[in-house]
């Protein structure tokens, strides 16, 4: 979470190379004095240099939120934030991590509200310079951090507190527009780092891959504005961004229907729900049209066993099938498609049954993500067999 200080919804990500040189400029013009000056005002604060224990940590933090604000450098607020801007949640793979940015064109429009140029904001939280850290008395566990010029502030924060603040985020705005000289904290921004742990990209190879979706089966905030033509940050869309568009598997459909069955079944039964069924497709090239058309797959068993080769698209195909936790790759007529079902951690307890029955209330006659698992389960089988020829 970025503030200033007080005293001063898998993806590749925009590069930070650009701003790391404007950094670099200004900071190249500074003299001795300014820096020794500088180096004075930092006492009782550590600067994460490289050896630092938490210089990756920070570096990924650095290049996730410079590629971050370029979502909004590019895409200015136009207006007061609506309410799917405080739902958003924007999620930007980098090599080793990602990162989420959670209700992005809200704190965006603050942030302009504030007179705080998106370009400025990006710069001091990027790469150009290394971050502070001072040790809190805080009794949580939350790590601080301040931005190279002192300007910003970050604080780690738990699950529940972030949801708190963007449960509020709304009226906290709307306090702030009414009473531009609160004293409340001014918050910036909203985010989440996840780590890579050895696992490979789901896509892969990611070369030729167009889009790429992650699917719910329901309508509620599952729209994602597509990344402008050309531009290097590649998002994940959702499914309302697949509307008008099919699945084309030819005589694999089959197997894939009756398989989202099964794997669908077993989520039900652990009273899980909330995953996603992520999805990317490339174009086939000629010599990987037909069976065995390329020597990267191998056949794999299908759900009723292991079929003949002769027989076209009557193979599971699947990618590098020695590696860890492989995604089956299925092949249509035209299309390469990646597949598989992700996030299986949600269970249907008591927080979840709440949400759904507040749902109810505020989206009624709408399909939206917090429902029963049987119901879960139920409604992206159907999305996919209404999706697939």
């Amino acid at each position: 979470m970025a503030a200033p200080s007080p005293g001063p919804r898998e993806v590749l990500a925009a590069s930070p190379e650009a701003g790391c040189k404007a950094v670099a400029s200004r900071s190249g013009r500074r003299g001795l004095l300014w820096r020794l000056r500088d180096k004075q005002l930092r006492l009782g604060l550590f600067e994460i240099s490289p050896g630092h224990e938490l210089h990756r940590l920070t570096c990924m933090m650095q290049a996730g939120l410079w590629a971050a604000t370029q979502v909004s450098v590019d895409h200015p607020p136009r207006g007061l934030p609506t309410e799917e801007d405080f739902s958003e949640v924007l999620t930007q793979v980098h090599k080793g991590f990602e990162l989420g940015t959670l209700a992005g064109p809200a704190f965006a429009w603050l942030r302009h509200s504030l007179g705080l140029a998106e370009e400025d904001y990006q710069a001091t939280l990027g790469p150009g310079g290394p971050y502070l850290q001072f040790l809190s008395t805080s009794k949580s566990s939350a790590s601080f951090f301040l931005s190279h010029d002192q300007r910003f502030f970050l604080k780690t924060q738990r699950r529940r507190e972030v949801r708190a603040l963007l449960a509020h985020l709304p009226r906290y705005l709307q306090h702030l527009q009414r009473h531009p000289h609160s004293l409340l904290a001014r918050l910036l921004g909203v985010h989440s780092l996840r780590v890579a742990r050895g696992k490979k990209s789901v896509f892969y190879p990611a070369g030729r891959i167009a889009q790429r979706y992650d699917i719910k089966g329901c309508e509620v905030s599952r729209w994602v504005e597509p990344a402008p033509e050309g531009s290097p940050v590649v998002l994940v869309l959702k499914d309302l961004n697949f509307q008008g568009k099919t699945i084309d598997l030819g005589p694999q459909r089959s197997w894939l229907l009756r398989q989202m069955e099964l794997d669908t079944a077993f989520l039900r039964d652990l009273n899980l729900l909330d995953y996603s069924l992520l999805m990317a497709s490339q174009q086939l090239q000629e010599d990987e049209r037909g069976p065995g058309g390329s020597l990267l797959f191998r056949s794999a068993r299908s759900v009723q066993g292991l079929q003949s080769l002769a027989e076209p698209g009557a193979q599971n195909l699947r990618l590098l099938p020695e590696g860890p936790n492989a995604l089956h790759i299925v092949d249509g007529p035209e299309q390469r498609y990646f597949l598989g079902l992700v996030d299986l951690a949600t269970v249907y307890g008591l927080r979840k049954r709440l949400e759904h029955l507040w749902k109810a209330l505020r989206y009624p006659n709408r399909a939206f993500s917090t429902v029963s698992p049987a119901l879960y389960a139920r409604r992206l089988c159907q999305w996919v067999e209404a999706h697939t020829d």
